[in-house]
């Protein structure tokens, strides 16, 4: 099964993957409309800076087994065992940041959001676009990283090619 795979080497810190990330989570869908829209659509993805003044995409990995899942109080993240994708229930979710503080990268944010019940705010990490997904498309921050720092493929072969460049170097 195809992940996103981050290539922080690759990352220009253009921040086109929050946009359309953000984009991608809104009601219209449109980034012209998305920016009018209440409440604002937030990204899914954030874009860090490392040491050397780099960009470094930082999204949930959706770990197993997952740190924030074992933390969530009210059982509010749980597993799609179909695709191994770790998501949130907005209508749970308590607000409590259990798993924010047992995340390891840092990637679970609190905010409103137009999936949760309004004037809530909630829990809220990547979800693999799971609706783009469903309709054939790639996740949103793939497909406009035109720097090659975010790919959706299967896992094994993208460690296998890093390993085989890693070796020939």
């Amino acid at each position: 099964m195809n992940q996103v795979i981050v290539h922080p080497e690759r990352c220009v810190g253009c921040m086109q993957c929050m946009a359309a990330c953000a984009t991608a989570h809104s009601r219209t869908l449109q980034l012209y409309s998305a920016i009018r829209e209440t409440p604002l659509p937030k990204p899914r993805i954030h874009v860090g800076v490392g040491l050397y003044d780099e960009g470094f995409p930082n999204r949930c990995r959706h770990c197993n087994p997952a740190p924030c899942m074992l933390a969530c109080l009210p059982g509010a993240i749980y597993r799609d065992l179909r695709t191994e994708t770790v998501l949130i229930d907005p209508d749970r979710c308590i607000n409590c940041a259990s798993c924010a503080m047992a995340c390891p990268f840092g990637v679970i944010r609190y905010h409103e959001d137009s999936s949760a019940p309004p004037k809530k705010a909630v829990a809220i990490k990547c979800d693999n676009c799971m609706e783009r997904q469903q309709q054939g498309l790639m996740p949103a921050c793939v497909e406009v990283c035109k720097s090659g720092a975010l790919t959706f493929e299967d896992p094994a072969r993208a460690l296998k090619r890093k390993t085989d460049q890693v070796s020939q170097s």
